[in-house]
């Protein structure tokens, strides 16, 4: 929106500024940042008086769950903190066009079922929160929509269908049909939204790494909306991504925000309202600006949090339906509770799972370059 004063810089000559994506990249981030300040303690002090915990102690994490400071009674829903930081933000200060509206839609769409889950759960005191098709219906509709603008819209059309590759100098397809596009899109969304819900079960953990993941995303699509640089990289070159950078930016801040109030011990926890809608704005980002498998490397953390739940339960079924009698490869999954249950500090823990994080967000970013 701001975006549009840099056409009145005659009149005023420092509007000029806001012509450049890096000077309205900052002051998303700035602005996300003293959003999230303002509205945390009264959405925190707000959820406290409905008494917005959970209530209950998961059967999954049982009586390690309750260890650390009486979780079961801090509030959750701390989520629309994050959306109402990005959102706003965004919408002030990126130039709009058919990447950042599709980027806000899927964020806003994967938002709703990710409130109503949470809702369930600490109203109606519903453990298992909505229905699994309610949730495949929302991520569904929320990906074949994004899609569908995506290759109505003349600036995203032609584009949207080629599949790149890290390492690779050219697209490895040149031109995708609409049912692959459409797996390939729904894999990214619905895989990183589960992920990243996976991921948030100790203080910070999700929120730090969704920092770092959205700083290299914001890197990349600097590059790819940039003529100049994507030709120096060899990498995709998708005019109107840069753009994202400000959505990415405003993610960051909105994050840091977050985190003041997630750190150990928690106020708040992001809840599935926070983590189901971060993992479909991830992923499809990384899908427009060409970079779905250099995900996988960045968000390397959260990949290895849902493979962990994945091989656990491959291998306890199938070691149960060989001897009778199911075995486990974690002591407890996802891996974050693994090392809990192993003696490690929650602080701990997380620390090293953001060490871990920065580790493979700097892997992904020095993929730009090995081509």
């Amino acid at each position: 929106m701001l975006s549009y004063l840099s056409q009145y810089h005659d009149f005023f000559g420092p509007l000029r500024l806001l012509q450049y994506i890096t000077v309205r990249s900052v002051g998303a981030a700035i602005t996300a940042l003293l959003i999230g300040f303002v509205i945390g303690p009264m959405l925190i002090r707000r959820f406290r008086e409905l008494k917005f915990g959970h209530g209950y102690i998961d059967e999954r994490t049982g009586a390690l769950g309750a260890t650390y400071f009486d979780k079961k009674h801090t509030p959750t829903m701390g989520g629309l903190i994050i959306f109402l930081s990005v959102f706003f933000s965004a919408v002030l200060w990126a130039a709009p066009n058919v990447w950042t509206v599709v980027a806000l839609f899927v964020y806003t769409a994967l938002t709703v079922p990710g409130w109503r889950d949470d809702y369930l759960k600490v109203v109606h005191k519903n453990k298992d929160g909505i229905r699994s098709w309610e949730k495949i219906a929302w991520q569904t509709g929320a990906t074949v929509i994004a899609l569908g603008i995506l290759l109505w819209h003349p600036q995203s059309a032609g584009k949207i269908r080629e599949l790149w590759l890290p390492f690779f100098k050219t697209a490895v397809v040149g031109y995708m049909p609409w049912w692959m596009l459409l797996v390939l899109i729904y894999l990214w969304i619905v895989g990183f939204s589960n992920a990243i819900n996976l991921t948030d079960g100790l203080d910070g953990l999700a929120t730090g790494c969704t920092i770092t993941v959205a700083l290299v995303l914001g890197i990349m699509a600097y590059a790819a909306g940039n003529s100049v640089i994507s030709q120096y990289l060899l990498i995709s070159y998708v005019p109107g991504t840069g753009e994202l950078t400000v959505v990415c930016a405003a993610l960051i801040g909105a994050c840091m925000a977050f985190l003041w109030y997630n750190s150990h011990p928690a106020e708040v926890f992001m809840g599935d309202t926070g983590s189901l809608a971060l993992g479909g704005l991830i992923g499809v980002m990384a899908f427009m600006i060409h970079q779905p498998f250099t995900l996988v490397i960045i968000g390397g953390v959260f990949v290895l949090e849902a493979l962990s739940v994945i091989f656990q339960v491959g291998w306890f079924k199938f070691t149960k339906r060989r001897t009778g009698t199911g075995q486990r490869l974690f002591l407890m999954a996802p891996i974050h509770h693994h090392f809990q249950k192993k003696g490690w500090p929650e602080t701990k823990v997380v620390l090293r799972f953001w060490v871990l994080s920065l580790g493979f967000a700097l892997a992904g970013l020095a993929t730009l370059k090995l081509r």
